[in-house]
């Protein structure tokens, strides 16, 4: 059999299948994801725990990816991107978030919506389309929850901010990003109008792990603790 080619994006040819090449771009969107919060290698528990398959599963997957070339991977040490896995997994997230953005914004789709979209067309559009849908945009630098999406030259974006938790009351703040894995989450923030870019202010922290107390456009909110650690904000001067 053939061995397996991927293209920059990571799409299987010459021997793999549509459905091999989307477990591929995962895996590597994965690696790259949590390598992001990791100090050092993705354990393979992490792994399969994100991706929901069972740690034989992932361990199959990623003696593969090893043997493509696309991570280097060590029993009982964890696995981490070759430059080759790195430049696919960011041409996987481009396509996401350009995905995203073209949805909300040229579509009119709620931002709880267009994740769920993007994780399906990601694996599929040709770079001619991505070029088209970064022109009509604009060649946005980040989709509509605040992602960095990385350029062209597929350079791995900064991660600017920290969470919102770990503000003190009296704190300012501009709300930069939140992760778009929860739909509930980013509806609840849509309909009290807190989205990326605006002002908030901590006013007050409830105790024994009660919410954070936030003032937004002169209301306050209450915002769990799950919540606003998923919140990234850059902080401003007090």
């Amino acid at each position: 059999m053939p061995a397996e080619k991927l293209t920059p994006a990571g799409h299987a040819r010459h021997g793999g299948t549509p459905e091999t090449s989307e477990a591929i771009e995962d895996y590597l969107k994965a690696i790259y994801a949590l390598a992001r919060r990791a100090d050092g290698p993705v354990h393979n528990g992490d792994l399969a725990e994100r991706l929901g398959v069972t740690p034989a599963t992932a361990t199959a997957m990623l003696k593969r990816l090893d043997g493509l070339g696309l991570v280097s991977y060590r029993p009982y040490k964890g696995v981490s991107l070759t430059a080759a896995g790195e430049k696919a997994a960011l041409e996987v997230i481009r396509h996401h978030r350009l995905i995203e953005s073209y949805l909300a914004d040229a579509l009119g789709m709620p931002w709880d919506r267009v994740h769920a979209e993007a994780e399906v067309l990601e694996h599929y559009i040709s770079e001619e389309l991505e070029e088209l849908i970064a022109a009509k945009l604009g060649n946005p630098s980040r989709d509509p929850h605040g992602d960095p999406i990385p350029g062209p030259d597929l350079v791995p974006p900064g991660e600017e901010g920290v969470p919102l938790a770990d503000l003190a009351p009296g704190d300012r703040a501009i709300f930069s990003r939140v992760s778009d894995s929860d739909p509930s989450m980013l509806r609840y923030l849509a309909e009290r109008g807190i989205t990326p870019g605006v002002a908030v202010k901590v006013t007050a922290r409830q105790p024994f792990g009660g919410p954070l107390l936030v003032e937004v456009s002169g209301r306050e909110h209450p915002l769990g603790g799950e919540l606003v650690r998923r919140m990234l904000v850059t902080e401003e001067a007090k």
